[in-house]
């Protein structure tokens, strides 16, 4: 990803004032969303459209790791973010301060059986927006570069 390349933020309003003030603060405003549920910015490279594009995601760990959901709120689709990075796998990171490239992934099923309930255990609703779809919902890991 080219450095001082324009980021499109998400065009959901509330996320995209989340990522102004994230970005802003270095994620002293935003990197705790909501008590005990700590957000990451992901730039992705759009697949049709070559932009980049950069969304705020409830983030876990797993070792040295992050690890995300790509839930849409258990929409039957899976959200852009994660058909751009299925398409280009490399992709920026932010947490807190901190600014990375990392290759992104999605969990075996293995991985899933193991990291599933690492993040319903962060954000519950996960196993409400898995009951709502038909859709395999996929847990992604974004490995350091």
């Amino acid at each position: 990803m080219t450095t001082g390349e324009q980021v499109r933020d998400s065009p959901t309003g509330w996320v995209a004032e989340h990522i102004n003030r994230y970005v802003d603060t270095d994620g002293a405003d935003g990197h705790e969303w909501r008590p005990g549920v700590y957000t990451l910015l992901l730039t992705t490279r759009g697949r049709r459209s070559g932009a980049l594009r950069r969304t705020a995601l409830i983030y876990g760990r797993s070792g040295d790791g992050y690890v995300v959901v790509a839930s849409q709120g258990g929409d039957p689709r899976h959200p852009a973010w994660y058909l751009n990075l299925l398409a280009e796998p490399e992709v920026q990171v932010q947490v807190g301060a901190e600014r990375f490239t990392a290759r992104a992934r999605t969990a075996s099923a293995e991985e899933k059986a193991r990291l599933w309930p690492v993040m319903a255990d962060i954000w519950p609703a996960y196993d409400d927006y898995q009951a709502k779809t038909g859709r395999d919902i996929p847990v992604v890991l974004l490995e350091r570069l």
